[in-house]
């Protein structure tokens, strides 16, 4: 048997002194593991694991339910339009197979549980476009030419079917650029918003939202712009946080309010190296009743910022909605950042979700726009013609959307520089613990829980799923 590959369980006796009354007994442990090697690629374990009241000098992860953090969300990709074309490209049968393997968690199922969608393109698309483009030097301020007709060759149509797989599912819709008309600069790429068009461009966010519902596709959440400090993409749009504080409070907020939208607004939308982005706009309080909360990216700063954030304003809620894995990629340390750095670290720090980038791309990671779009994003799939295959963002948005469903509350669990980990209660009272062996040597630990401990082994690098059922404390 070997230890870089499959946990194992010391079974251990129950002391003496204690009896099944004094402690309650608690059942066996699932786990899930994916080595850096790929010799486990998110697979079930087959030794079983159960908890004994007999302790020993191993590392000590203690979970405990009784201290709860956020709600989660879920946990997902950006459905790029790319994304969508590939996969609707696939042929009928393997398009059924892998939407059910992504969406479900039946099987081997991951079971997604949040999307992202660009409104109008993103980088990631064949090519730009929003929903409300006019000829050069024409406008249309009452947005008579609105339409998401582009939406609804490859766009659409996965979305009706991955919503019959889940229809939980949430989604979020994050544009890129407004309308170019409705710019300074009246192109794709940079420019800022003019504030004469705030008030069509919230009542653009209305009509999209109106667009997608009469397609039977609910938009729970709108960032106000993707990366607003990033004006290099195409296309991109820039904006300050006045900017953001000012559409919000004399456009957005009472457009929404005024059309019934129940859409959360979410601020910023990028990089954790400016954290006083959000903040500076939570502290307008004008803007501030409208906002849910902030959204970030991981392309710069610290993940603790979101906590920084969180602590300024506690009743705000926070979203971890993109990293982008560079192709072709290491697996091994890509697997070990991933998992170490966002898996477990965004959701530390009271993110309420975790997204990673795209979530398919062929093998030259295309499509993606002209002049400024990403040329090196690795999908979470890259589709090849008539098959796809996994990589790395598969594996570590898997080893959480799969066991933690949405309505699973954080819980208390110690952190440790050589395990990390973050923990969850599930709606269903099942209890996961998502771990990921940040040392550059296999490590036997315990999972400690109601006075009870399983012990078990990660290799370097490995990424481990507990689940196991709540139980009672002892009294």
């Amino acid at each position: 048997m070997r230890l870089l590959n499959i946990s194992v369980i010391a079974a251990l006796a129950l002391g003496s002194c204690a009896s099944k009354k004094d402690v309650p007994a608690t059942t066996g442990v699932e786990s899930w593991i994916t080595t850096g090697d790929r010799s486990s690629l998110l697979q079930k374990q087959n030794t079983p694991l159960h908890f004994s009241t007999a302790m020993n000098n191993n590392i000590n992860i203690v979970v405990d339910e009784q201290q709860t953090f956020q709600t989660m969300d879920g946990f997902g990709y950006t459905l790029t339009g790319g994304s969508a074309t590939l996969m609707n490209g696939l042929p009928a049968a393997e398009k059924k197979a892998m939407l059910k393997e992504i969406f479900s968690t039946a099987g081997n199922g991951i079971g997604i549980s949040y999307l992202r969608l660009s409104v109008g393109a993103s980088d990631l698309s064949a090519e730009t476009f929003t929903y409300n483009e006019m000829p050069a030097g024409q406008t249309d301020p009452e947005l008579k030419n609105f339409s998401i007709a582009k939406e609804m060759t490859d766009l659409v149509p996965m979305l009706k079917q991955i919503i019959a797989i889940n229809p939980k599912i949430k989604i979020m819709g994050s544009p890129w650029t407004a309308p170019t008309w409705m710019k300074d600069n009246q192109a794709y790429r940079g420019g800022s918003l003019k504030p004469e068009y705030y008030q069509a461009y919230a009542r653009y966010f209305v009509k999209y939202i109106e667009a997608m519902k009469a397609e039977g596709i609910v938009i729970d959440a709108v960032t106000i712009q993707n990366e607003p400090l990033h004006p290099g993409n195409n296309p991109s749009m820039y904006m300050t946080p006045q900017d953001q504080a000012n559409f919000i409070k004399t456009a957005l907020g009472p457009v929404f309010k005024a059309a019934g939208i129940k859409t959360k607004i979410i601020i910023y939308d990028h990089n954790a190296d400016r954290p006083d982005y959000p903040i500076s706009i939570l502290n307008d309080p004008e803007a501030n009743p409208y906002i849910d909360g902030s959204a970030f990216h991981l392309y710069g700063g610290q993940i603790s910022a979101l906590s920084k954030v969180h602590e300024a304003f506690p009743n705000k809620n926070l979203y971890f909605t993109e990293q982008w894995v560079g192709g072709p990629g290491n697996f091994a340390e890509d697997l070990k950042w991933h998992v170490s750095t966002l898996m477990t670290g965004a959701p530390r720090n009271w993110s309420k979700t975790v997204l990673e980038w795209n979530l398919a791309a062929d093998p030259q990671y295309r499509p993606f726009t002209p002049d400024g779009g990403c040329t090196s994003c690795l999908g979470a799939i890259t589709i090849d013609g008539k098959t796809w295959t996994k990589n790395i963002a598969y594996y570590s948005i898997g080893h959480t959307s799969k066991f933690v469903s949405t309505g699973s509350v954080r819980i208390a669990s110690n952190q440790n520089d050589k395990i990390q980990n973050v923990a969850y209660k599930t709606p269903e009272g099942k209890l996961v613990l998502v771990t990921m062996n940040n040392s550059p040597e296999t490590q036997t630990f315990n999972i400690k829980y109601n006075g009870q401990v399983v012990s078990t082994t990660l290799a370097a690098g490995a990424a481990g799923t507990y689940i196991w059922n709540s139980k009672p404390r002892a009294k």
